[in-house]
């Protein structure tokens, strides 16, 4: 089936419903985390914090980036999203979060990963609401399956 011609030119995201679940969970699993690092930044406690989204199809991805991850990094195992992850890293810039992100792509891709998608999103900056980061996140990650960025590491910053 041809796609519509206004849906050629638009140019904008479009979220399908997996997105739509996508984001829902991840705003259900990250409530109170991303309270309480917005707490800890308003304190002064963190300057900045990273959010890495990770799709990644036939391997334990739950097993491979819990036992991979520093002890302050919060993992988010997506149960109703399958072969999805999000992890939180803590007082982590988005350099920091690109070196955690490329060294858990080479975990999984060792381990036979298919259909591996990366994005993260630093966070450095509480004036965003927590559920625009979540959608600024659910963005990037229907972006990069768009554009075939399969086995890259996407990034950007919320500043």
């Amino acid at each position: 089936m041809q796609r519509r011609e206004n849906e050629k030119e638009r140019g904008h995201i479009r979220f399908k419903e997996e997105d739509v679940l996508l984001a829902t969970q991840m705003l259900a699993e990250m409530d109170v985390m991303m309270d309480i690092m917005y707490y800890l930044m308003r304190r002064k406690e963190e300057r900045a914090f990273v959010i890495v989204l990770i799709k990644a199809e036939e391997v334990d991805i739950a097993s491979l980036i819990e036992g991979n991850k520093r002890s302050t990094d919060i993992f988010f195992a997506l149960e109703r999203v399958p072969d999805t992850a999000v992890v939180i890293c803590q007082d982590t810039r988005v350099d920091g979060g690109y070196h955690f992100a490329s060294r858990i792509r080479t975990i999984l891709e060792n381990n036979g990963a298919k259909g591996l998608y990366m994005v993260e999103l630093e966070v450095g900056s509480t004036q965003y609401d927590k559920k625009y980061v979540v959608f600024r996140l659910v963005e990037l990650f229907i972006k990069a399956k768009e554009e075939k960025q399969e086995g890259e590491i996407v990034y950007k910053s919320l500043r």
